[in-house]
């Protein structure tokens, strides 16, 4: 039975406004608020004295100022983050204090000149000082306003003694969070931590992000070659393994629209054809077995730049000009999803407004 389609998904602020303002700064996410979004995004990683700060990455170079400070400049070294060399600058090397100084920097700059132009303006941030934000947004628009935390490379962190899961856990109760409730959605790559913040008794929803390709790092870490890919959580029996352990998955838009930008044809629609009851489901097909066992589904990440967008929505030349936005975050929004993922988020609230006529 088909599920019937979502009229009001979660508007989420990736990163805070982050199309218009360096991603993970107060600026990014008061903004995110001021132009609607239902919810904001950060991403978790862990100082070297345990203090949760918002960065896309432990790796920090390509969105901040780090590269440019000299007395910084011995902390440069390389390490191994879930099977992938990295040289940079990692926020487990410095202490809060420290990454305190640091100016944060756009991360896509060469697209994004106006964002850019906010370069070494604003700060590091920390978990408690979004709670701050969340709260006080919550107050002056007199809503419910949500924190989607996502906890970057935990296994990682776990084997080098930062636990994200216990320094979260204390972080809500010293922000007077108590358990999180409705106001907190947890996502993450890797399973385990999310089953980790469930035994502390943090609440609100579980989500479960979904690659394109590969497996989960912390199933890596465990079972090497034999852990379980992303494909197959996103299968009917992948699907229903997942009910009460967590409360949806989160997917990329090439899981929901084809490479021309048309809504994907998922496995079940294809199966008289001969496609095996094991494979991925795609598309609307994917949203409405989610539905169908109880589960939501969100997607990342809508952007209006051509670069970002399927060749039938390109307008223009230039990769950074903006293309017909509507018709590729319209055509997300129509397989029924029950949140997006926007940079921008007052794109977002206006295509639901106009999808659902209000």
């Amino acid at each position: 039975m088909s599920h019937p389609r979502t009229h009001h998904p979660l508007v989420i602020g990736h990163r805070g406004a982050s199309g218009y303002r360096p991603e993970h700064t107060r600026s990014a996410y008061e903004l995110a608020f001021a132009l609607g979004a239902d919810a904001v995004e950060p991403d978790l990683v862990a100082t070297r004295d345990g203090v949760l700060v918002l960065r896309h990455e432990n790796e920090i170079s390509g969105t901040t100022d780090v590269a440019h400070r000299t007395e910084f400049a011995g902390r440069r070294t390389t390490r191994e983050i879930d099977g992938v060399a990295l040289t940079g600058w990692f926020t487990e090397d410095f202490t809060w204090a420290e990454l305190s100084t640091l100016r944060a920097t756009e991360r896509l700059g060469a697209l994004r000149h106006t964002s850019a132009s906010f370069d070494g303006r604003y700060p590091v941030i920390r978990l408690r000082d979004l709670f701050d934000i969340v709260d006080r947004a919550a107050d002056e628009r007199g809503r419910l306003l949500r924190l989607v935390a996502e906890f970057k490379h935990a296994s990682y962190f776990a084997g080098i003694g930062l636990p994200l899961d216990e320094l979260f856990a204390a972080e809500l109760d010293a922000a007077g969070w108590g358990d999180g409730g409705e106001r907190l959605i947890s996502e993450a790559f890797e399973p385990t931590v999310l089953d980790e913040l469930a035994a502390r008794g943090v609440g609100g929803p579980k989500v479960l992000l979904v690659e394109g390709a590969g497996s989960p790092a912390d199933l890596v870490r465990s079972g090497g070659s034999g852990a379980p890919s992303y494909d197959s959580f996103v299968t009917d029996a992948g699907l229903r393994a997942l009910v009460g352990r967590f409360d949806g998955v989160s997917v990329g838009v090439p899981r929901l629209l084809d490479a021309d930008g048309a809504a994907a044809r998922g496995a079940s629609a294809a199966r008289g054809g001969g496609a095996p009851a094991d494979a991925p489901l795609r598309g609307a097909a994917l949203v409405d077995a989610a539905h169908a066992v109880g589960l939501t589904v969100f997607t990342w990440t809508l952007r209006p730049e051509n670069k970002f967008l399927a060749a039938r929505f390109r307008r223009g030349k230039g990769k950074s000009a903006w293309g017909d936005w509507q018709g590729a975050f319209g055509a997300v929004l129509a397989t029924g999803v029950d949140g997006v993922f926007v940079d921008q988020p007052d794109l977002g609230v206006e295509i639901r407004a106009e999808l659902s006529g209000g």
